[in-house]
């Protein structure tokens, strides 16, 4: 039984502390995985945090959209002259009437919310390194997963989405939203705005469902505050950690076992800034889910979409000049596009990618598997009860 007033922010960072501080004595280096539940689904903050963002998001996605695109323009995020597009997922926020974008402006600011709190108890994380003298001697690596979250079910008409939050024992009222028991998303057209000036979200290819941040911080490294834009994939952090602490990553068998070895690179030679790019602009990063498919080669990717999110063909784009995905190269630059193909189909061939049926529906799949999962045992148990009791019954009603 959880306390009350359990917060899994909160809990892991405690955790973490626990362990870290369990054998600090021994003059030993330790590594340390923090994964924080936040900001995933179901999206929660404690009251305090929820309040300070009430009203800030009033104003609706389109208008955070654009605002997000200017910032990240100010910063050197993104090149000053990047276009944005309109998915077609995000809705008209004027077109929403008042009760609509009262309901809509608290999910995001419960989201903005859980985000400030998971910060909060990293700070503690740091005040903690900080007291026991260990901060400057500790190298700390924070990124994402993947981009923002578009799939709640209050976003779906389907009865079956509708059905899912009660199901799995939550409530989605405005006056409970983001507390506890509470199953909250951003929807779609807030996700559009989270991941600005990016197309797309979580579960997709598009660079606002896989761009994302990625810091490493520490005060043995020889470059500090500095922006890099070179490209990297999520396997490059284990060769990276394995690199700061010297060990020499196992190849095909660890502990008499067969592994399949690292893939990732070491981003040591640009985070001391001896080399501009981790990968050279021939080599290629594949990546696939759900059918959704990618490929990233220097400076280009190739993306496909199924189908009814975008029209089922590959698309090209030079995503260091366009990282919003605005304008399609296919047709200027056939020659690279085809070239491109071609690396996709051997990592595929390679890595084995399964081909995905016509029509699937990956939230549709998973809203099923859910409830399948939660239900099937009292289904069973209630069919079961009525085929015990149904010879009774009969034999009552024989007699009568």
């Amino acid at each position: 039984q959880l306390p009350e007033d359990f917060y899994s922010s909160r809990f892991l960072v405690d955790k973490t502390i626990e362990f870290i501080d369990s054998d600090i004595e021994d003059g030993q280096p330790f590594f340390a995985y923090l994964p924080f539940q936040a900001v995933h689904i179901p999206v929660q903050a404690p009251q305090k945090f929820i309040d300070r963002y009430m009203g800030v998001y009033d104003g609706g996605w389109d208008e955070l959209r654009e605002q997000r695109r200017a910032r990240a323009m100010q910063l050197g995020i993104i090149p000053a002259d990047s276009d944005i597009g309109r998915m077609s997922t995000t809705a008209d926020w004027n077109a929403q009437d008042a009760e609509q974008r009262r309901y809509q402006a608290k999910r995001m600011a419960v989201y903005a919310a859980m985000v400030e709190a998971m910060d909060y108890h990293l700070g503690r994380l740091v005040d903690y390194l900080k007291a026991r003298g260990e901060y400057d001697n500790t190298i700390i690596i924070f990124t994402s997963d993947n981009g923002a979250e578009a799939s709640g079910p209050q976003d779906h008409d389907s009865f079956a989405a509708r059905l899912l939050p009660a199901a799995l024992g939550y409530h989605t009222d405005y006056e409970r939203l983001g507390l506890k028991g509470s199953y909250n998303t951003i929807s779609p057209s807030f996700a559009s705005a989270a991941v600005s000036p990016l197309a797309y979200y979580k579960f997709y290819a598009g660079e606002g469902g896989m761009r994302v941040p990625l810091i490493v911080a520490g005060a043995s490294l020889p470059v500090q505050g500095e922006l890099s834009h070179a490209f990297s994939f999520v396997t490059d952090i284990a060769p990276t950690v394995l690199a700061f602490a010297g060990v020499v990553a196992p190849d095909a068998r660890y502990g008499g076992r067969s592994i399949e070895p690292m893939i990732g690179r070491d981003l040591g030679p640009v985070l001391r800034q001896e080399a501009q790019r981790v990968y050279g602009p021939e080599d290629s990063v594949g990546y696939e889910l759900a059918g959704h498919a990618v490929l990233f080669q220097g400076d280009y990717k190739i993306v496909f979409h199924r189908t009814p999110l975008s029209d089922g063909q590959w698309h090209l784009y030079n995503i260091v000049r366009d990282p919003g995905e605005t304008e399609d190269l296919s047709s200027t630059e056939p020659a690279r596009l085809q070239h491109m193909l071609s690396a996709y189909e051997r990592y595929a061939r390679d890595n084995k990618v399964l081909p995905v049926p016509p029509g699937f529906d990956n939230f549709k799949q998973l809203v099923i598997n859910t409830l399948y999962s939660r239900l099937r045992t009292p289904v069973l148990v209630t069919l079961l009860t009525i085929l015990i009791l149904l010879p009774f019954v009969v034999a009552y009603r024989s007699k009568r």
